[in-house]
């Protein structure tokens, strides 16, 4: 009888300290079914499963190199989380938060369009709301009407044109440019506001200092803190915004 196939395990390094359940739980409650999904143990994405192995490393079964590549990014396993948790203490207010829940990563994208069509579904309303809109989309495979329907008229259209624009330029969803410009390109697109752009350069473009300050979970962890004025006091945080932002979202 022939044997079957041995699954490929590869180890993915990582400077501790390293919160799997934090990262792997923010991926849960945005899993496409079908698609990906998170047991508690592992997470699973087509034949690829990811688990935590030890200390300082994450485990992939199965997949290639690309497939290890993306990992990396969807769990921000290059992240200096020494330095940047020693960054982000500086500030008194952020320091309670640190202690309770240390080094912050910010989740990467497996497939960058998929996360920029949830950034503009994601607009105003919950996380529930949106992966099950993102559920819909992803089991239609299309972009008409039937698979978008639910949703205001402007943010089909914004969809659609993020979609057409991601095709005609490969760079638009690629990481490589700083911050300013990322953000000008995608604003420039109909229907992509502020918080919809910088919610795409977390997670997509990998800009660390990318801050969503409009969130309103934001503002409402900054306001349980103290925090009248939240994009002012984001100033002590570069060029880690984007890591303080998970720390303020953690901690509602």
């Amino acid at each position: 009888m022939a044997r079957a196939p041995e699954r490929r395990e590869v180890a993915l390094e990582f400077t501790p300290p390293f919160r799997w359940q934090a990262i792997a739980g923010f991926l849960a409650a945005r899993a496409i079914a079908g698609v990906e999904s998170f047991d508690g143990t592992r997470y699973r994405r087509g034949s690829v499963a990811i688990g935590l192995c030890a200390t300082n490393a994450l485990t992939m079964f199965g997949g290639s190199v690309d497939d290890a590549r993306r990992a990396r990014v969807l769990f921000d396993l290059d992240a200096d989380p020494i330095a940047i948790d020693a960054h982000l203490r500086r500030d008194p207010l952020l320091r309670s938060l640190l202690k309770k829940r240390p080094a912050p990563r910010v989740p990467g994208a497996w497939e960058p369009l998929e996360v920029a069509v949830r950034a503009i579904v994601g607009q105003q309303i919950s996380v529930a709301h949106a992966t099950a809109i993102m559920n819909r989309l992803f089991h239609a495979g299309r972009f008409d009407d039937a698979a978008l329907g639910g949703m205001p008229r402007a943010r089909i259209e914004s969809i659609r044109n993020l979609v057409a624009s991601a095709a005609e330029d490969s760079s638009l969803l690629a990481a490589g440019r700083g911050l300013d410009e990322s953000i000008d390109r995608l604003t420039a697109l109909k229907g992509v506001g502020p918080w919809t752009a910088h919610y795409i350069a977390m997670r997509v473009l990998r800009q660390s200092d990318a801050f969503p300050h409009s969130d309103l979970a934001l503002r409402k962890a900054a306001a349980a803190l103290g925090i009248d004025d939240l994009l002012a006091r984001a100033e002590r945080w570069r060029p880690y915004r984007a890591y303080a932002a998970i720390a303020l979202w953690e901690s509602l």
